[in-house]
């Protein structure tokens, strides 16, 4: 990115980071992953019980890797040796973590973050249970409003997610959700696979307790 996509980029980051601050949630612009890993580590106590949701930003940060460092008690659901009751053990517990990172699929202007689960386990520590949440969140899921944030999860987000996890979707097989080939679609409309990803819908604006929620917006390119 040249010098002068970048004023213009890091301009609009300063008006999505005040319209977060207005929604009570902390919100900081760092230019880069590695920044970005600086800061969450700043934020953490060692010792402090940490868990995630599924996140390609948090990997390509380096968090990851941070959280299993040994610092933290990191609740991993994506450790291998885990059986099927285990997980679904492990990200129960998720919810009473002191601190739960993860990224947001869209980040609006407005400063309103979008999110769509399969499992619902991400939306709902989101929503409510550990004391405090970070969501590191790269440029490109910044997008002008909800409409965006909609198209931008059925066009881009789930189709990619679906290839990486695998899923048998229609967006796996087509690049895109079915729903957009329709001419009324709403935010919930999709396949009927039992693989499906996008069952559950989340928009959060002004937040009660005031910081709960931390946002870091990254002048990068991140996960999906």
């Amino acid at each position: 990115m040249d010098q002068n996509a970048r004023a213009a980029m890091e301009k609009r980051m300063a008006i999505v980071c005040s319209n977060l601050e207005k929604n009570n949630m902390q919100a900081f612009y760092v230019p880069s992953g590695e920044e970005a890993l600086q800061l969450v580590q700043s934020m953490l106590r060692e010792g402090e019980t940490v868990a995630t949701g599924g996140s390609m930003s948090l990997k390509e940060c380096g968090i990851i890797d941070l959280l299993k460092s040994g610092k933290y008690t990191f609740l991993d659901r994506s450790d291998p040796d885990l059986s099927p009751e285990e997980k679904e053990e492990v990200t129960r517990k998720a919810f009473f973590a002191d601190t739960y990172l993860c990224s947001s699929n869209a980040v609006t202007e407005a400063g309103e973050l979008y999110n769509v689960d399969g499992n619902a386990n991400r939306v709902a520590a989101l929503a409510f249970g550990p004391k405090s949440v970070i969501l590191v969140v790269g440029y490109n899921k910044v997008v002008c409003n909800l409409d965006e944030a909609i198209n931008r999860v059925k066009a881009i987000a789930c189709p990619a997610n679906c290839q990486r996890i695998p899923c048998e979707t229609y967006c796996r097989e087509k690049g895109r959700c079915v729903s957009l080939g329709k001419e009324h679609s709403s935010m919930t409309d999709g396949c009927q696979s039992p693989a499906r990803i996008c069952s559950s819908y989340l928009v959060q604006a002004y937040q009660k307790q005031k910081n709960r929620i931390k946002v870091i917006l990254v002048g990068e390119d991140l996960g999906y």
